[in-house]
């Protein structure tokens, strides 16, 4: 790993309000073969930190002493140009979505500004998918919310819709300021936005989808559909000339669930693998992408006052405040450096080159997805300039979740098909959407 100390000098090229914001273009195409260098890998050790917290109250928003605002046209989370000019004037919104193997594939993700992924209780991980310059009719499936994300509601000031929690964290969300900002079945809210899509052999848990053009409707009617100025994240067109080439980014939770990114430098983008398999968007087929994958450390805090009624498990809280180590990955290149938040109750979450805050460190102007570890040493985090063999791994992948899906008797799928299909029809006219099969892989650049 490079000295952080070598990057001194290096400038943004353009500063509005704190923002750096630059523009971006390129098409997708095959990538070259991989490089044949010899792979450079960091591995961090298992944490031991399991503090517990007996009561914790819900955070409220406070104002921040300084304002940071995009340019005029630039989408503030990716950096980006927007057409719409709606999309500048709306908040955030945070929608839940399931990442359990039988959610796979969900739809919309790539749609998102940014996606953020955490681990919860069960053995599996969750994504909440800020959607603010562009939306989607369909998203989902949609799932419970976690104490974790209440921090994003705040550093966002965004929307928070999710199918239910459980009985203390719903009593927390009643006693946050922002509890109008919540969007949920469990407080009424119900088709639409959020619709049933069943089908034979799928757990009905995995089964609700929303429309996030809806959801803004719904906010405008309750008069909080009314964009903040962002704090946080500054863009620049031009990589870090120092940061160190990085082409596989490899990410272990525990027991089969992981993640893995792909540098593809024919369109300078991170393409992602779920437990071995290429991850796609059910709406498109396109394979899950991302302009800047960044990895985040953060206190993950257990709850012994709070039970997940889904599980029986301890809650766990993931405290995404105060400043620990990042990692940014862009254009090929890993740069680290620090995320910095200045308080639980404070919007806005800062990427620098130095723990003091001082440089910001810029990403690529596009979407964004952060992954969320242990701090402070996480064991399987690999970082590496050589490729995976994604295709090898792929086979015995495929086997291993075909052996773990559900076995449900062909005469009870048979039986439960027309009600399931009656369910969708009656979803997919009260939500507006007209329902397609999932068009299939339309591929991957990495074969």
């Amino acid at each position: 790993m490079r000295s952080r100390a070598a990057r001194r000098g290096w400038l943004p090229i353009l500063v509005l309000g704190g923002l750096l914001v630059g523009a971006c273009g390129g098409s997708g195409t095959k990538a070259p073969a991989p490089p044949s260098t010899s792979p450079t890998t960091t591995t961090s050790a298992q944490p031991t930190a399991t503090t517990s917290v007996q009561s914790t109250a819900s955070p409220t928003t406070e104002a921040s002493t300084t304002t940071t605002v995009a340019a005029a046209g630039i989408a503030p989370l990716t950096g980006l140009p927007v057409d719409d000019p709606v999309a500048l004037t709306r908040p955030a919104m945070a929608v839940k979505i399931d990442n359990h193997p039988e959610a796979r594939p969900q739809a919309g993700l790539n749609q998102a500004d940014i996606v953020y992924e955490y681990e919860v209780e069960g053995g599996v991980t969750r994504f909440a998918a800020i959607y603010r310059s562009q939306g989607n009719e369909h998203v989902g499936s949609v799932r419970s919310g976690r104490l974790a994300d209440f921090d994003l509601v705040v550093m966002y000031q965004a929307l928070y819709a999710f199918s239910g929690v459980n009985d203390n964290i719903r009593a927390l969300i009643r006693d946050a300021d922002w509890k109008r900002w919540t969007l949920s079945p469990m407080f009424g809210d119900n088709c639409p936005p959020f619709c049933r899509f069943p089908l034979p052999g799928k757990a009905y848990e995995h089964t609700m989808f929303g429309n996030t053009y809806q959801m803004w409707d719904m906010a405008t009617e309750r008069g909080v559909n009314e964009g903040v100025n962002v704090r946080g994240f500054s863009f620049r067109e031009a990589p870090d000339p120092d940061g160190e080439p990085i082409n596989d980014i490899a990410i272990q939770w525990f027991g089969e669930q992981d993640a893995r990114w792909l540098y593809n430098p024919a369109d300078n983008r991170y393409y992602r693998w779920n437990t071995g398999l290429p991850h796609y968007d059910a709406s498109t087929g396109e394979q899950l992408s991302a302009a800047n994958v960044i990895i985040l450390e953060a206190y993950h805090v257990d709850r012994p006052d709070i039970y997940e009624t889904e599980n029986g498990t301890r809650t766990m809280d993931i405290l995404l405040y105060g400043r620990q180590r990042a990692w940014v990955f862009r254009d090929g290149r890993m740069v680290e450096g620090y995320w910095i938040r200045r308080g639980r109750n404070r919007s806005g979450l800062w990427l620098y080159y130095d723990i003091e805050g001082t440089r910001p460190l810029p990403l690529r102007p596009g979407n964004s997805w952060i992954e969320v570890v242990r701090c402070c040493t996480m064991p399987g985090l690999t970082f590496s300039q050589t490729y995976a063999d994604v295709a090898a791994t792929s086979t015995p992948s495929a086997l291993t979740a075909t052996a773990h899906a559900p076995r449900i008797p062909e005469a009870t799928r048979t039986a439960q098909a027309p009600n399931m299909a009656a369910t969708s029809t009656a979803s997919a006219a009260t939500s507006q959407w007209r329902p397609t099969p999932f068009p299939g892989p339309t591929g991957t650049p990495f074969r």
